[in-house]
């Protein structure tokens, strides 16, 4: 796999790299199913930071199109007041999502870059923080079920967290994403 070109497989193994921190059973069972192993994880992980360090590889949109081909889904989004364009991939592991970039309408500056339900796809039943399995849904997902969500500081590169208001009405948990899919929960500090 490391003399490949660099594409949807090793991409997919990029996103479980980060993932394997905190789920590293369901990321053994990832592995298998892609045929692949941990070394090729780490092989995939090294060339995708060195693209992103290189001086010469392109950035913005054109780093993942190159990587990834022509997104399945091209759009111009409005978030606020801002104008993005976001551009979406189908990722095999996970058949129910897309890997969607926001980037500015030029192309340029990535805004940013995670999983997403496909538009297709039907949203998971989420009615109590029980629900709330690892990667059982993605950010939107958990602050749409669970509202008032609040955005908390991320902890590290392609994570985020969201504090929550279960239901029915306890003490408020933290939610921990790694590229928008959700990996735990635990209450909050």
């Amino acid at each position: 796999m490391p003399t490949e070109p660099f594409g949807i497989g090793h991409f997919q193994l990029v996103l479980l790299r980060r993932m394997a921190d905190h789920q590293p059973g369901l990321v053994d069972d990832a592995l298998r199913e892609l045929g692949a192993t941990h070394t090729d994880l780490r092989e995939a992980h090294k060339r995708w930071q060195a693209r992103l360090r290189s001086r010469t590889f392109p950035g913005g949109e054109r780093r993942y199109r190159t990587a990834l081909g022509r997104p399945e889904t091209e759009q111009e989004r409005r978030i606020g007041d801002l104008t993005c364009r976001a551009l979406l991939w189908p990722v095999p592991l996970w058949p129910e999502l897309r890997f969607e970039v926001l980037c500015a309408p030029d192309g340029g500056a990535i805004w940013n870059e995670w999983l997403v339900r496909a538009p297709d796809a039907p949203a998971p039943p989420l009615r109590t923080t029980a629900d709330l399995t690892p990667w059982s849904c993605t950010v939107d997902e958990a602050a749409r079920a669970f509202p008032p969500a609040t955005p908390l500081p991320p902890d590290a590169p392609t994570r985020s967290r969201l504090a929550l208001t279960p239901r029915p009405p306890g003490p408020r948990v933290v939610a921990h994403f790694t590229w928008g899919l959700l990996q735990y929960v635990n209450p909050e500090p």
